[in-house]
């Protein structure tokens, strides 16, 4: 009798391999970004059916920046104009859309763009889609930390009562399940500053696929790896 298979309720995601993708075509950097645009709205529609409940998807990190400023312009309006395309839809599949990075340094129109799919989005309950944008894991702690030093010294907390708990609530989303499992494409180990608080008891899949090449049956494979493993989370 085959076991039945875990579904994680959280998946973050790194998307990584777009540039490499587009090299192996000879073409520019930005035509693996276009590339990967569809593969991360059709694995949406995969998780859902799979009956996953919480997607985070790593779209522009605190550390991009570095980039060829060519690159970060086009990233930039990309990440604006993909909201405007998909918000709708993804509306109509029941899914919320939740931003998640800092603001500093972002574009006025993909904040109001984020803000937007946010509102709009609000009250779906089917799938939450984290829009990790100008997302870096220590940014995330460092902001929770200096908001929560300004209540401790606004008398609002005291230090010796301060738990995991509390440090939740000031995270970018307090609200955000643990991740279950982490999923990096490219074959690349490594987790890049994303969601380390939430990931302490994550299961990592890295999958030897560019980004662009992914499709759900590879998704539906690393929920199998996933399923296989034993979550003791510190138990014996």
């Amino acid at each position: 009798m085959s076991k039945k298979i875990e579904i994680p309720e959280h998946i973050a995601i790194v998307m990584d391999g777009n540039g490499r993708w587009a090299k192996d075509r000879g073409l520019a950097r930005t035509a693996g970004h276009e590339a990967g645009e569809k593969v991360l709205f059709d694995l949406v529609e995969a998780a859902i059916g799979f009956g996953v409940k919480e997607l985070s998807a790593y779209a522009f990190s605190t550390e991009n920046w570095k980039r060829t400023p060519e690159e970060v312009k086009f990233l930039m309006g990309y990440s604006r104009d993909v909201l405007r395309r998909r918000r709708d839809r993804l509306n109509e599949m029941g899914v919320k859309i939740q931003w998640i990075g800092r603001p500093q340094r972002l574009w006025k129109s993909v904040i109001s763009e984020l803000e937007e799919a946010q509102e709009l989005t609000r009250k779906n309950k089917t799938l939450t889609l984290n829009m990790c944008v100008n997302y870096g894991g220590r940014s995330e702690l460092v902001d929770a930390t200096t908001a929560l030093a300004r209540d401790v010294k606004r008398g609002k907390l005291k230090p010796d009562a301060i738990t995991e708990k509390t440090i939740e609530k000031y995270l970018y989303s307090p609200k955000m399940r643990d991740v279950d499992l982490f999923l990096r494409s490219s074959g690349e180990q490594r987790t890049s500053n994303f969601l380390p608080w939430q990931s302490v008891y994550a299961e990592f899949v890295f999958m030897d696929v560019l980004w662009p090449d992914m499709t759900p049956k590879q998704l539906w494979k690393a929920i199998e790896i996933y399923s296989e493993r034993d979550r003791r989370f510190g138990k014996a």
